[in-house]
């Protein structure tokens, strides 16, 4: 009749029924209590010893039983008055229960703090799904989605589901292929984005607000905050420009913190690709901290250290307060500088001292002289530099050398304790609309193909030779919003014209054949009158990362993989029987021994 959530001392005198799982019982002489759990919250019922209860009481504290019990809400404290307690969500409520019907013995113990590790936890999800931290997870995710439809439904966008096998394009990650069993020889892919040309295609049928909380899905390395199959609220909006986008959007995201964390974002701030890349060197700044970047290509030169005279670019950052780390602690950033998230060549370190004394990794090469004038760079930035600080230098090619040290910004950021509270939120504008590979020697999107030109910069695009390094000046109409150094989202205005689409997919080194081939529908689709569109996509995971204040996805999904892309609970991917690899016409050359066998079942 009620959850273990709901009695409060309106319901005194009341015959209810509660069920629930028991979350620990206390033999207290003539009285047993147990505290008897649901998702809602916590009843403490009360069994008197002297038989006036029937009922087995669960006597062992340290498991999990399942029950149901029937009796009459009594009072709490003196005066009938409630009594709270702060492990009980909703307060102390108590019952005298007129019967007791015990369902199942679980010998686990499931507590909010845990030892056991991640594969444990894995195995037995349905266990770690009891946990509050992890019920909060999918309860605030649930949260997030129904706001989310309800900001969307009230501005008349239509929630239309697209297809989950389609057609597997070279652009972009690696796809998930699905052999079909009727078209022997031939596969189809699940999504690994937003279900691009489809909702461009709606907009063409006339659908001109649609969105989709949508399954993608990508086979590449993951890692806290990638998955295999992941989730987007994708969005596509027709006659609109970006400004149109931004401002919509970005009512939807207050709307969200507002409701659930009760923050108010101030209007956010709209900041250019090529500046976030100057003062960041990153497309997804953190803005809650300052240490920018100090450009120090003048300065550093012509000292005969090789690292600085060969570099097109020498750029610092400035670490508030580190200069008071020990030299050995400061060169244990050395292997973080070089190390795979960050990539730079080589580390050089700049200790200010308290007393106004230098002491650097490059000593040799350098004087006080030289130190002043980098000081001097780096106070004009926010946040200044001086005593007890610690300047952090690496070199090479500006762009990679940027991209390097703005992955070493947030590492710093989150070692000196300055991403932990707060939000700060921003959309990043106008990227590249291309980028050169140089394995390739082609451009690639910096997005996706379908990606509109800013319209001053159309002419260059279709003027240019499609290898000619000028394209490399042609800016995206593109936008992403970041959240705490997270991109949370990004799209763009879209390409409608066939002329202009054709030029880009020349561009990217498609051949006119290959172009329709791979994308001959969506072409055709223009010719019948395609609007002016644009919209964008927003992870859902990540998203719920920041709202509930964790470091990884997984918490927010049900039943998440494991960094092997793994579902250990169910013992997934597997093989298949060999008649089912004789119906799809396709044969594997993998050996099975030795292959982990299904796991997490109680013996």
């Amino acid at each position: 009749t009620h959850s273990c959530g709901e009695l409060r001392i309106g319901h005194v005198g009341q015959t209810v029924t509660v069920s629930g799982w028991v979350q620990m019982s206390r033999d207290m002489n003539h009285f047993a209590f147990v505290d008897l759990r649901d998702r809602y919250g916590i009843t403490q019922v009360v069994f008197p010893k002297d038989g006036g209860g029937p009922g087995e009481v669960p006597a062992r504290p340290r498991h999990r039983t399942g029950v149901r019990g029937q009796g009459h809400r009594q009072g709490g404290g003196a005066g009938g008055e409630e009594q709270g307690s702060p492990d009980r969500g909703g307060g102390d409520r108590r019952g005298l229960p007129g019967g007791l019907e015990s369902q199942r013995h679980s010998a686990v113990q499931e507590e909010d703090v845990t030892d056991a590790n991640e594969d444990t936890r894995m195995r037995y999800r349905y266990l770690d799904i009891r946990r509050n931290p992890i019920k909060e997870a999918l309860l605030l995710r649930n949260k997030v989605t129904r706001l989310v439809r309800e900001y969307l439904g009230d501005r008349d966008f239509c929630e239309i589901e697209t297809p989950v096998l389609i057609k597997s394009t070279p652009e972009g990650a690696r796809d998930f292929v699905v052999p079909s069993r009727m078209n022997p020889g031939q596969f189809y892919a699940l999504p690994q984005q937003s279900p691009q040309t489809f909702k461009q295609l709606l907009m063409v049928g006339g659908i001109d607000r649609y969105f989709q909380i949508v399954k993608c899905f990508r086979d590449e390395e993951l890692r806290a905050d990638r998955q295999p199959e992941f989730t987007q609220i994708d969005c596509e909006m027709s006659f609109v420009c970006q400004d149109d986008i931004l401002k919509l959007f970005e009512g939807m995201i207050r709307h969200v913190f507002k409701s659930l964390c009760g923050h108010e974002f101030p209007a956010f701030q709209r900041m250019e690709y090529s500046e976030a890349m100057d003062r960041f060197g990153i497309d997804k700044p953190d803005l809650r901290y300052d240490m920018e970047l100090v450009e120090l290509t003048e300065v550093s030169k012509g000292k005969n250290f090789k690292m600085f005279d060969d570099a097109e670019y020498v750029v610092a950052m400035c670490c508030k307060g580190a200069g008071a780390w020990s030299t050995k602690k400061v060169k244990e950033l050395e292997k973080k500088a070089t190390g795979q998230e960050v990539g730079a060549s080589a580390l050089v370190w700049l200790k200010i001292n308290p007393d106004g004394s230098y002491d650097c990794s490059a000593k040799k090469f350098f004087t006080d002289e030289d130190y002043v004038k980098w000081v001097q760079k780096a106070h004009a930035k926010p946040g200044g530099c001086g005593p007890g600080d610690l300047l952090l230098i690496i070199a090479g090619p500006k762009l990679k050398t940027q991209e390097s040290m703005g992955k070493f910004r947030h590492i710093m950021g989150t070692e000196l304790g300055l991403r932990s509270e707060g939000f700060r939120a921003l959309w990043v504008v106008n990227f590249p609309m291309l980028e050169w590979d140089e394995d390739e020697e082609r451009f690639c999107a910096k997005h996706h193909p379908f990606t509109s030109p800013w319209t001053e910069d159309i002419e260059k695009m279709v003027s240019l030779d499609h290898k000619d390094q000028k394209l490399l000046e042609v800016r995206a109409n593109a936008y992403d919003m970041v959240i705490n150094g997270v991109e949370v989202g990004g799209g763009s205005v879209r390409i409608h014209d066939r002329p202009l689409q054709e030029k880009v997919f020349e561009v990217l080194g498609f051949t006119k054949e290959e172009a329709l081939a791979q994308f001959g529908f969506l072409m055709g689709a223009f010719e019948y009158g395609a609007p002016p569109h644009a919209g964008l996509a927003f992870g859902l995971d990540r998203l719920c990362t920041i709202i509930g204040g964790k470091t990884t996805i997984r918490d927010f999904i049900a039943f998440p993989k494991n960094n092997m892309g793994r579902d250990t609970m169910i013992n997934t991917p597997a093989a298949i029987t060999p008649a089912q690899l004789a119906e799809l016409s396709i044969n594997t050359t993998v050996d099975e021994e030795g292959k982990p066998k299904a796991a997490g079942y109680p013996s």
